[in-house]
């Protein structure tokens, strides 16, 4: 937690200690202030039909803005060792510390953040600030001659429950004070300062204390209750559970709450041979492979069904229950008294196995030919046997979903807008927050009834299509029925590949051609069709890709203009990767990638609308670019660039990141995009390959390329105005995206030999909050603009909705104005990114958020396929390319051949 940045009446609280000394060695730096600030708002939009609307922001009163809360560091040991990690048992001492010191504590309430911070509302008394806690836990209690407490044989009929009594020590030191009125300073319009951010924090830390307080499963700013209610099964041993998200948030219309449904996924709570076999998609346990089960339940906690005990698994044993002996200081409590009289004295070992029959009672079935769980210690194991222990549940699951498990979640999560309306609702009245001590304090009160704003429907813009005719959007949908696309490709020289053993590609190019001819498109009949081998479907992805060329080069004298390619599966085929770097790196052909269940019309006219792309066509244009009309876009060459990051899989630090920037093409047009894409250190947000200059005195970064580009193919002009599109930041790093990455494309432009900068409008657009927005009156969901109440105070930021949602509730992207230089009012821009939604080339809806930064999103996306299959220990050159810290290596992506390097190949 961080502390707050000042004080306020230092004699009300105890001094802060000094600061440490200056080591002698230290070399004073001169910091840089920052270059740029983040501009306020400009004003508000008039533009579109006004709408009544309700949100998910509830709103907060607070009646005592003169409290100040305290900040307390909280540092617990025990047995005259520190905990590092008092995050597991800290809620629980500090519970029991209120209870035993509450009138030493002058009976304030605190809120914890479960580590090592604490808040109260007014200081503590400074009598005493070190407490000693008992806290009380269960465990069996050992008899003579059977095993310790953490045993199997500690949970059979020889043991019996009791209470073990620990002593740890609690010591409270103050760290700061937190005025609560820098709240209110921040609504008034004063900057958003570490007081104000720090109060905020406090705030939503009270909610977490009560979700907590519940037994809920706490996950960043949401939390999820233990009720199978919440709980869908998506397959695999995985659940995904319905909580709730909840942060207190400044605006414009006062401080709000939000509270939004959220959703996380957990393992599947139950027997541990259930869910093995789920993960693995096994039928029997005998088909399980222990050494992935092995990994997968590491660090997993499980209940013993005889004993009804919780453990922690480290791993299985060597041996099935049957043949597995307890082994180290255990296998000398494992041996038992032999009965026979003849024998008396002696000791036998003992099977975990026989233990259980012969001492609990318990005769295990299939479990007794399985490994056992290890929930012991790594010099100290304890075994159970796996048909008497279950998973216990909210234990979350952290690794990537599934195409498959994913489609399940979308499909079994989703809420239509009344119905989340509800949920919401029905969550304010149940949790009482009004309740709660701590914010009595405070005087803080939540309405409970969803916040009622104004919002605007702007005029969807009309698009030109063939022929030059219009075609106007309908609820943020439009099709080719009876119409041609706007510029259309000529394809001469074409193949089929089929790598599936289900489809008949003949049938395919047939109907692929007749489609064409209805859009415009003229398709001769392709050079050859050309099928997998079948011995070929049993090696690897790359082999089989390899085959394939292998026949394309024997059978054409020259490559292809286009290659269709029918794939096994729909989604994530393990050819897909393969397959477009041997076609877009090595030998620069434009593919397009299908697996189709049923051919139609509307699915045809689906891939040639890529495939036009990808081929340099144009599907639509809007009519006012058409017709070079855009607003201080028209007259002044103009560069749209679109920005992102995508990040390896949760939980794996050695995938590379791939950065990915796209250009607009072809000014005035705003509908034509090149990408570039780099690969950087893994989990890094921030781009760091815009700018790279070489030894040589060359730039190798990104925006070089695109700059290029953009001189090429717009007759030679330079770009005197920049609009950037940032994907992927969160709001503590708005300032890095305006003095970081910002002048990272000014050095590169200056590198061209260029003195006088571009102007730059930036802005980031995010689809990773928790705003909605619900028609007041009726179920459906509605496209709107709201640039007032919701928004921030003093920032200019606004939230949009470009589509009307046919399923679920829609989700609006909020738009931060970091920079307008170009200076833009308020409509003309609103209508500008309304507009963007609308050129994007691979279907025909509006999107959620910007065409440029969902193609960076795609290129990021696909080109992360290429290095998907190739060691990650070597670039493709053979040559280590080694991070900043040099701790990492990251591969470096395969290049674009020259024929396709400046297309749009991410559609």
């Amino acid at each position: 937690m961080e502390k707050a940045g000042g004080l306020e009446g230092a004699d009300q609280s105890p001094p802060l200690p000094p600061p440490p000394d200056v080591p002698p060695n230290l070399k004073p730096e001169l910091v840089d202030l920052p270059k740029r600030s983040i501009i306020s708002r400009c004003g508000v939009g008039n533009c579109g039909r006004r709408i009544t609307l309700l949100t998910n922001h509830f709103k907060v009163s607070v009646n005592a803005s003169d409290a100040s809360f305290y900040q307390y560091t909280v540092t617990i040991s025990a047995e005259d060792r520190k905990i590092t990690e008092s995050k597991n048992i800290g809620r629980r001492l500090l519970d029991r510390l209120y209870q035993t010191y509450s009138s030493e504590l002058a009976g304030k309430r605190f809120a914890y953040d479960g580590e090592k911070s604490l808040y109260t509302v007014g200081p503590l008394p400074q009598n005493k600030s070190e407490f000693t806690v008992i806290l009380e836990e269960s465990r069996a209690k050992r008899r003579s001659g059977s095993p310790d407490s953490g045993s199997p044989a500690g949970t059979g009929k020889r043991s019996k429950q009791c209470f073990q009594s620990k002593t740890f020590k609690v010591e409270i030191s103050y760290a700061a004070k937190i005025p609560l009125k820098s709240i209110a300073l921040a609504l008034k319009g004063n900057e958003v300062d570490n007081s104000a951010q720090d109060a905020l924090r406090v705030l939503d830390i009270v909610l977490r204390q009560q979700a907590a307080n519940r037994g809920c499963l706490l996950v960043r700013q949401s939390f999820f209750h233990d009720d199978s209610r919440n709980f869908v099964d998506v397959g695999g041993g995985v659940n995904g559970v319905r909580g709730y998200h909840s942060s207190f948030r400044p605006t414009q219309g006062g401080l709000s709450l939000n509270m939004d449904v959220s959703t996380t996924m957990i393992l599947k709570p139950g027997p541990v041979i259930d869910f093995l076999i789920a993960n693995q998609n096994v039928r029997e346990p005998r088909n399980i492979d222990w050494a992935k089960a092995k990994k997968m339940l590491k660090n997993l906690r499980i209940k013993t069904r005889h004993r009804n005990m919780e453990f922690k698994i480290i791993g299985l044993s060597e041996k099935p229950c049957n043949q597995q002996f307890f082994i180290g200081f255990l296998s000398f409590l494992m041996k038992v008294k032999n009965n026979d009289a003849a024998n008396e004295g002696q000791t036998v070992e003992i099977t975990v196995n026989e233990y259980f029959a012969k001492h609990c009672g318990i005769e295990l079935t299939f479990s007794a030919f399985l490994p056992c769980l290890d929930v012991g210690k790594p010099k100290r194991p304890n075994y159970l046997p796996l048909e008497l222990c279950s998973l216990v549940s909210l234990q979350r699951y952290t690794k990537s979903l599934s195409s498959v498990q994913r489609a399940s979640l979308v499909e079994k999560s989703r809420q239509k807008p009344q119905e989340r309306m509800k949920t919401l609702t029905d969550a304010m009245q149940t949790y009482c927050y009004d309740e709660d001590p701590f914010l009595g304090a405070c005087g803080i009160s939540i309405g409970k009834q969803l916040r009622q704003i104004e919002g605007r429907v702007l005029e969807a813009p009309r698009l030109k299509v063939g022929n030059s005719e219009d075609c106007v959007p309908r609820n943020g949908r439009w099709n080719f029925n009876n119409k041609t696309f706007l510029n259309s490709i000529q394809i001469e020289r074409w193949i089929v590949v089929n790598f599936s053993a289900r489809c008949d590609t003949s049938h395919i190019s047939r109907e692929l051609i007749n489609c064409g001819k209805k859009k415009g498109i003229h398709i001769e009949r392709p050079f050859t069709l050309i099928e997998e081998d079948q011995q070929s479907r049993r090696t690897s992805p790359v082999v089989r890709v390899d085959k394939m060329f292998d026949q394309i080069t024997a059978k054409l004298p020259e490559p292809p203009q286009f290659i269709l390619c029918v794939l096994p599966e729909r989604k994530n085929s393990d050819i897909y990767g393969p397959w477009k770097k041997k076609c877009l790196c090595d030998f620069g052909i434009v593919t397009q990638c299908i697996s189709p269940s049923r051919i139609n019309d509307q699915y045809l006219t689906n891939v040639l609308l890529k495939i036009n792309s990808k081929l340099g066509g144009i599907n639509s244009l809007l009519a006012i670019e058409h017709s070079s009309h855009i607003p201080l876009i028209k007259d002044t060459p103009t560069l749209i660039l679109g920005m992102d990051i995508s990040h390896g899989s949760p939980g794996r630090s050695d995938i590379p990141s791939i950065a990915a920037v796209v250009g607009s093409q072809r000014w005035p047009l705003i509908s034509r995009y090149r990408a570039s894409v780099r690969t950087q250190s893994p989990k890094v947000e921030m781009i760091d390959a815009l700018y790279k200059p070489l030894a040589n005195g060359k730039d190798s970064g990104i925006i070089r390329e695109l700059l290029v580009d953009f001189y090429k193919t717009s007759q030679k002009r330079k770009p005197k105005q920049i609009i950037l599109f940032r994907d992927g930041v969160s709001e503590s790093q708005f300032n890095q995206v305006l003095n970081i990455e910002l002048e990272q494309i000014i050095k590169a432009y200056q590198h061209l030999g260029e003195t006088d900068v571009p102007k730059f409008t930036v802005i980031v657009a995010q689809k990773n909050h928790h705003t909605k927005l619900f028609q007041a009156s009726g179920p459906e969901n509605v496209p709107p603009v709201v640039d007032t109440t919701i928004v921030h105070p003093t920032n200019y930021d606004f939230y949009m909705c470009a589509h009307a949602g046919m399923i679920g509730t829609s989700r609006p992207a909020h738009y931060h104005v970091l920079l307008d230089e170009i200076g833009f009012s308020p409509d003309h821009l609103q209508n500008l990114i309304h507009s963007l939604s609308y050129v994007y080339q691979r279907s025909t809806t509006a999107i959620s958020i910007v065409a440029p930064v969902l193609y960076a999103h795609l290129a990021a996306q696909q080109m992360g396929q290429f290095i998907k299959f190739e060691d990650l220990s070597e670039t493709s050159s053979g040559q280590r390319s080694i991070t900043s810290a040099g701790s990492i290596p990251v591969p470096e992506l395969p290049r674009l051949h020259e024929r396709v390097e400046g297309s749009m190949f991410f559609c």
